[in-house]
């Protein structure tokens, strides 16, 4: 074919071009009368729910945050009470264990005390069982010497005499 055709072909013609543009501005008024409302109505309605959702979002991170800082809040003074918590425990402890020791201490003291009275009461009271014991074996060997010895006469006189020349007059 020749090129003549060929261009032909390609070339529009004046009623296709005319009935085309009839055709896309009679499209254009039907998309703008029922189309394009109800589109960009619902592009802005899509719109004003994301912005919300954002704002939303947005609060809600906010809100976290702040329940975040709360929360690190309500940690650090349930620490602060556990540490003090403990630490008065541990001070009630030293307390009971001094305490405890005071009062061993004192038990002991005054065991000892009584300990040492009664040991010293029994000494004093065997030491004057002792005595009494000595003593009256003292009279008792006395006595029996006395009886062996006064049993003869010349014995007594003997010992009168002896009595009467340590004994001087003044």
């Amino acid at each position: 074919m020749n090129l003549f055709v060929l261009a032909s072909l390609v070339e529009p013609g004046i009623g296709l071009i005319f009935w085309t543009t009839i055709t896309f501005l009679l499209l254009l008024f039907l998309l703008g009368k029922f189309a394009w409302k109800p589109i960009l109505n619902a592009i802005k309605t899509r719109e004003s729910s994301i912005a919300k959702a954002l704002e939303s979002a947005e609060s809600a991170l906010k809100d976290m945050r702040e329940l975040k800082s709360a929360n690190e809040t309500i940690m650090a003074q349930a620490r602060a009470e556990r540490d003090t918590l403990l630490k008065e425990a541990r001070d009630t402890k030293e307390s009971i264990i001094k305490e405890a020791q005071q009062k061993a201490q004192s038990e002991t003291d005054r065991i000892l005390k009584t300990a040492r009275e009664q040991i010293t009461n029994e000494k004093n009271a065997a030491v004057a069982e002792l005595k009494n014991q000595v003593a009256a074996l003292s009279i008792e060997i006395a006595e029996k010497i006395l009886r062996s010895e006064l049993s003869n006469d010349e014995k007594q006189k003997a010992l009168v005499s002896n009595l009467m020349k340590d004994v001087t007059l003044n």
